[in-house]
């Protein structure tokens, strides 16, 4: 009997061995391609030699020492190397642990920065339905994933929620994409006005929605107009790239792709890649300052802040996306996957969608493709497809909620930035067989 607290207690999962490459390797000797990063986790692998180096030589040196007391080469140069690499004066990084972590230092940063400058009043957050932002209090108060919610309403703090941008279901007949932007971005403005102005201190977003909407890419002009909206009324703008940072869709901060800066940026996963757990929020210069110049003190954190080792594996990691052009290979690769995936599945009668940006790619599922109807989610089509893909050998990251919460599936592809062609065939060909046993099933 295990003694671990899984995820899910009627779910026997196989022991993983090792990795190799793309691939993880279980203890009966099964091969698993990686189709989904674990969770857009794992961009360089499992078995990245530099990496691995790095973090032995830093446990060799020093694998840990409180922020409390000291700091650490590997932060310090890792610090450096992100304000460097942000867009705008996004210059200062708090060193977390994964993306919850960061979230939740982005929501306490925002609210200590209008205590500090004598704005007080702005108490208000604002996010979207059918985002996700992690899974503590705050955080999960931020995200508009209804069903990771439902049973901790009574311990979330109030926030406000407006539509997401999702162009596929949200567009109306008629309607031109830029003019569907500017009407969901605008309705950032109502809520703005209805909670009055001079309340509300930020507005938080996923650059490209990930898990719970499946990879979804904002239309053109909406984020112009959500910083165009912010900027007006004074109110932060923080963007969750825990997901989708770090060079999934092809640039290595997300936003780039929108030509927005925000206020503060959220990043994990990617990051780290998975050899350590790590995540960072990046604040502008003003934001910086006003702590900097007032109280002195940001009134936040916790035990690993700055782990060097886990900053080391971040540096690794950064030089091997940057240095080694790694990163310059996902736009490539994303363009092939999304042409493999649209040759093999794009008329399947039950595909409503395929979208996405760089190696980050979603497909949605449907009853019916001509009136976008979802399955019953009684029948759990996205559980599923999980079972057949990873009896199959697959990995591949299936959701259910994708319409409202309770209707809609879809499966999340977030391959590794080193996978080829011959795997990208692999993919789509072991989940097209995934997705056709799922739905005999149903």
């Amino acid at each position: 009997m295990s003694h671990v607290f899984p995820r899910h207690t009627q779910v026997r999962l196989p022991t993983v061995a090792r990795g190799e490459g793309a691939y993880l390797i279980d203890t009966q000797g099964r091969r698993y391609l990686d189709a989904c990063g674990g969770a857009a986790v794992s961009c360089l692998g499992h078995s990245d030699a530099a990496v691995k180096a790095a973090i032995h030589a830093q446990v060799d040196a020093i694998p840990f020492a409180h922020t409390g007391f000291f700091t650490s080469q590997p932060a310090e140069t890792l610090a450096t190397r992100l304000a460097a690499a942000a867009p705008g004066d996004l210059d200062h990084v708090y060193f977390v642990s994964g993306g919850s972590e960061a979230t939740e230092a982005a929501l306490k940063l925002a609210r200590q920065y209008f205590v500090e400058i004598d704005q007080t009043r702005r108490r208000h957050f604002i996010a979207r339905w059918q985002s996700y932002h992690g899974n503590t209090l705050g955080a999960l108060a931020a995200g508009g994933n209804r069903f990771r919610r439902a049973q901790f309403e009574p311990l979330l703090v109030e926030m406000s929620h407006i539509s997401p941008c999702y162009a596929y279901r949200g567009l109306a007949p008629g309607e031109s994409l830029e003019d569907y932007g500017l009407r969901m971005a605008d309705e950032l403005e109502q809520e703005i006005q209805r909670l009055g102005p001079d309340t509300v201190a930020a507005f938080v977003a996923e650059p490209v929605v990930g898990a719970t909407l499946g990879a979804v890419p904002p239309v053109a002009g909406y984020f112009s107009r959500i910083r165009e909206i912010c900027d007006r009324h004074g109110v932060l703008l923080i963007l969750d790239e825990v997901m989708c940072g770090m060079g999934r869709t092809g640039t290595l901060f997300a936003c780039a792709q929108d030509g927005v800066v925000p206020d503060m940026v959220c990043i994990a996963k990617g990051l780290g890649a998975g050899y350590q757990p790590v995540g960072a929020m990046i604040c502008r210069r003003e934001i910086y300052r006003a702590i900097e110049q007032g109280s002195g003190q940001f009134q936040h954190g916790h035990t690993y802040l700055g782990h060097p080792t886990a900053c080391a594996a971040a540096n690794a990691v950064l030089s091997r996306l940057l240095d080694d052009r790694i990163l310059a290979q996902v736009q490539p690769l994303g363009e092939a996957l999304d042409s493999a995936l649209r040759s093999r599945l794009g008329d399947h009668p039950h595909v409503g969608d395929i979208r996405g940006r760089g190696l980050f790619r979603g497909v949605e599922l449907v009853s019916d493709r001509a009136n976008k109807r979802p399955f019953d989610p009684s029948r759990r089509l996205h559980a599923k497809v999980k079972q057949q893909a990873m009896a199959n050998g697959l990995m591949c990251y299936p959701m259910g909620g994708t319409v409202d919460g309770r209707f809609g599936d879809h499966i999340l592809l977030a391959p590794p930035f080193i996978v080829d062609q011959a795997q990208i065939d692999e993919i789509v060909d072991r989940l097209a067989t995934a997705i056709e046993a799922a739905l005999g099933q149903v």
